[in-house]
């Protein structure tokens, strides 16, 4: 049995990546394990150093393997389009340190269907490493990815594996229930919050359906997800959280289930890192950043 770890460079300062490695060091066995991480765009620093997209991804992937304590990444995710990068000198990185053995898959976060299609068009002409794998923004109550992206990784076979699986706990949560997490999150109220009204309506759903089941509502919006997508990133702060997670891959709902889950949404904007994927929101300040983390040379 493998198991998925994900980590990225731009959390915690690069700790994370880090706790993770040290953690499967100690626990795991690295061929039992499939391990991923994210690398950011060039920063303006970089831009004004004349410091190009294939030194930037050296640079970073050299940073996460000692971060890791690792000689190889399995799946090594571009975080968001870089716009102020040529798409060559990424996929050609990216293809260097595939060719290299530092990594073995590479894949996409936050990016439109378009840019996802664009970038692999340029890896096969080029004869590069093309993105197997695209991470984006996906659960019951956030369904835009199907607008587009559901419909081009089905048919060039590119897996899913989309993050706020459990829309920052709100899929977890009984309608009135709340936590810490729910009334601190600031980021993540600034996705959800504005919607509230109409997500509530899906969210008891997925209550009313949970306790018929006899199961949590962790399972049901899980269970819904794996009909869609090839596996979702889950967070977990407690044990119980991953078992909720592993129980979810048991349950199977009935298209009638299915369906009533999801004739209740309604269209929703843009929201988090893809409401910024523009050209002129490039240079703004986000809430990703590698902070005091050393980049090596």
């Amino acid at each position: 049995m493998a198991w998925n770890w994900e980590s990225i460079i731009a959390y915690q300062s690069g700790t994370s990546e880090q706790y993770v490695g040290r953690a499967l060091r100690a626990f795991a066995r690295r061929e039992d394990v499939v391990l991923a991480t994210k690398f950011l765009p060039r920063t303006q620093e970089e831009i004004q150093n004349g410091i190009s997209g294939q030194q930037h991804i050296e640079r970073m992937v050299n940073t996460s393997l000692k971060n890791l304590g690792m000689d190889h990444i399995d799946l090594y995710i571009y975080h968001m389009w870089d716009y102020q990068t040529p798409l060559y000198d990424i996929m050609d990185g990216l293809n260097r340190v595939v060719k290299a053995g530092k990594v073995r898959y590479i894949g996409i976060s936050n990016c439109f269907a378009y840019q996802l299609a664009k970038a692999n068009a340029l890896a096969e002409k080029e004869g590069f490493a093309k993105f197997i794998s695209v991470q984006g923004h996906y659960n019951l109550i956030f369904r835009e990815e199907e607008r587009e992206m559901a419909k081009l990784c089905a048919e060039d076979n590119i897996a899913m594996t989309p993050y706020s699986a459990l829309a920052g706990g709100r899929l977890s949560k009984h309608p009135g229930e709340t936590s810490r997490r729910l009334e601190e999150d600031s980021y993540a109220k600034f996705k959800y919050d504005a919607t509230a009204q109409q997500d509530g309506v899906i969210i008891r759903r997925v209550a009313e359906l949970a306790k018929k089941r006899g199961a949590t509502m962790t399972e049901i919006s899980l269970a819904w997800l794996l009909t869609k997508v090839t596996a979702p990133v889950v967070g977990a702060t407690k044990f119980h959280h991953v078992e909720g997670a592993a129980k979810a891959t048991g349950l199977i709902l009935t298209p009638e289930e299915v369906g009533y889950l999801e004739e209740a949404y309604l269209p929703h904007n843009l929201v988090g890192v893809m409401a910024q994927n523009t050209a002129t929101a490039a240079k703004d300040a986000h809430v990703w950043s590698t902070g005091n983390q050393k980049i090596e040379k």
